[in-house]
Parts: structure tokens; C-alpha cells; sequence
């Protein structure tokens, strides 16, 4: 008789109820080949970011006992540099060669414990500063949904622990399996790890000096065509000035942020119109529909029709 996978997922106080019952729900439709437990770092209740705790029936002993260990996101206001010590202790307590999956802020927890580093790994976009400053010597690719580094595994937000979890089931038996469960969650089959989250780069506000005044000039008017000569003669500076302060300001070349914006113009566009995706091009500054496909491909890996049905439900073919 094949031996059933055990998953143990670990419930931090501050839990997302959400994530917590995905592992249960996605690897439990697997026609039993998964064993999904849940427990807490002392056994007791832990409270949920919601109105209400959870009560488990497992402490921390079921980790001894995992394949694979699932931890999923928490709230963020408690997220540490270090772990308290009850997480360190439930942690020592994971079988040797056991698997692990981190949701979101689980990654927090995986990285203190030092079990990330020099390795790669994900998180959800909006702690990606905090983690990068916290943990330099995790290899953080903010942008993937998911990150497979063989025995560890991190996921971004919410849906990203679904395509993760739908990952390992695929890796462990085939797509057949995987696009089974799937059907029966009603969710989408694949999406790529590397695909990128879809994160929002809000301009910085203007400031009184530097170089505000050509991003500003270069945000109303994307639709025309404009070179780093016209950005730098609005800052008042000589090309070379220009580029490298712009670098110092905003972290990346003028030439890769103006591209940047005319992509997210884009989006905004894609979610809150009908455009065709050529008239939507033309008013951002790319050259035609094909340009923008390359350019939406590049940043977040999907073409512009999956992105507004993503964003719009499915729409005439036309757009």
C-alpha cells in the first residue's frame, strides 16, 4: 500500500483563516493521498486575524511526524526579526528531510529561522522591503508567485499558496492528478511560479528638487515620445547629471522607470476600459499593441487579454 504524505500545517497566533484551511481543502481532494493535520506551537487555541480563534486538535508533536510542514501567513503587526521561542522550539521539533511551505508571511518564520539563507525565495509584495532589509542574505525575488528550491518552497499572497500547493501535488503525481484536484477546487490548473504578482508602483510624490519636476512632466505625458534629452532638459541638467541622479532618486535607470510607468498605465487602463489593447498602447507610449504585449509579457508575464480577464471576466474577442 503506497504510504499516505503527511502534511502538518503550523498555526501561528494571528493566522489568515483563509490560508490555514487551503492545504486541508487542496491536498484533502487528492483521493487520499494526503494526510493534512493542523496544529499549533503549544496545542492551545491561537487567535485568527478575524473575529474569531481556532481550537486544534494537535500540538507541536505532530511536526515530528510531517513530510511535509505548511506555514501559513499571519498578521503582519506580528511579524519579528527573531522568532519567539515557542516557534524555535515547534520548529526543532520538524522531522528530518521534511518538506517545507511557507504562505506569505510564513516566509517571515523560515528566515529567521535561518533556514533561507543563500537561497532563493518569495514573499508577498507589500513586506518585500521589510523582509529585504530584516533578511539580506535570502535571494527575495519579490515578484514570483511561488519558488520552488527543492525542499523548501515559498509562495506569495492568498491565491499564490493555492498554485503552490496544486505544485507539489503535480510534482508528486503527475499533472493528471493536479488538474483533478483543481477541477474539483474550481481554480486554475497552472500558473507558472514565475509569473509576477501583480503589484502596483504608485509614483513617489513630487518632491521640490532633483528630478521631480521631468517625472512628473514624463507621467502627463506618456503618450508622446520622450528620450532621456527631454526628461533632463525639464530637471534643468545636463545628460549625464540627469541619469545619474535619477538613479540615486529612484533606484533603477530613467529609461527601465518610464517604462515601468507606461505598463501600469497600461494596466489601469486594461482594468477600468474597454480600449483595444492598439488604442490603449498609443495612449501610454509604446509603439502599437505588439510592443505593449512584449512589454505586459515581460513585467508580469501574461498578455493584456489574460490580464483584463483576470481583472474583468472575459470579454469580446476584439479587445
Amino acid at each position: 500500500m503506497a504510504h499516505t504524505h503527511r502534511i502538518v500545517v503550523l498555526a501561528i497566533d494571528g493566522v489568515y483563516p483563509f490560508e490555514l484551511g487551503m492545504p486541508s481543502r487542496v491536498f484533502g481532494a487528492a483521493d487520499g493521498r494526503y494526510e493534512v493535520l493542523t496544529c499549533t506551537v503549544d496545542g492551545r487555541p491561537v487567535r485568527t486575524n478575524s473575529d474569531f480563534s481556532i481550537t486544534v486538535e494537535h500540538g507541536p508533536e505532530a511536526l515530528r511526524t510531517a513530510d511535509t510542514v505548511v506555514i501559513p501567513p499571519f498578521v503582519s503587526t506580528a511579524v519579528t526579526r527573531e522568532l519567539p521561542h515557542s516557534v524555535t522550539q515547534a520548529l526543532a521539533s520538524t522531522a528530518p528531510g521534511s518538506r517545507l511551505l511557507s504562505i506569505c508571511t510564513g516566509a517571515f518564520v523560515l528566515a529567521a529561522a535561518g533556514l533561507l539563507d543563500g537561497r532563493p525565495a518569495t514573499t508577498h509584495w507589500m513586506v518585500a522591503d521589510l523582509f529585504r532589509a530584516w533578511f539580506p542574505q535570502v535571494a527575495l525575488n519579490p515578484d514570483a508567485l511561488f519558488i520552488d528550491d527543492g525542499d523548501i518552497l515559498t509562495s506569495a499572497g492568498a491565491a499564490s499558496g493555492l498554485d503552490a500547493c496544486l505544485h507539489l501535488i503535480r510534482k508528486d503525481h503527475g499533472n493528471e492528478v493536479a488538474n483533478q484536484v483543481a477541477r474539483m477546487c474550481i481554480v486554475p490548473p497552472w500558473r507558472d511560479g514565475g509569473q509576477a504578482q501583480y503589484i502596483q508602483h504608485p509614483p513617489p510624490q513630487a518632491a521640490a528638487s532633483g528630478t521631480a519636476t521631468a517625472r512628473q512632466w514624463a507621467l502627463e505625458n506618456l503618450h508622446e515620445p520622450m528620450a532621456l534629452a527631454d526628461l533632463a532638459e525639464h530637471s534643468h541638467m545636463s545628460l549625464r547629471t540627469f541619469a545619474r541622479r535619477f538613479t540615486e532618486e529612484m533606484g533603477m535607470s530613467p529609461g527601465r522607470w518610464l517604462i515601468q510607468q507606461r505598463v501600469d498605465r497600461a494596466r489601469y487602463l486594461l482594468e477600468t476600459t474597454d480600449l483595444p489593447v492598439d488604442e490603449i498602447a498609443g495612449q501610454v507610449g509604446f509603439g502599437g499593441g505588439t510592443s505593449l504585449r512584449e512589454h505586459l509579457h515581460a513585467a508580469i508575464g501574461v498578455s493584456p487579454l489574460a490580464y483584463r480577464r483576470t481583472f474583468r471576466g472575459a470579454l469580446s474577442p476584439t479587445h
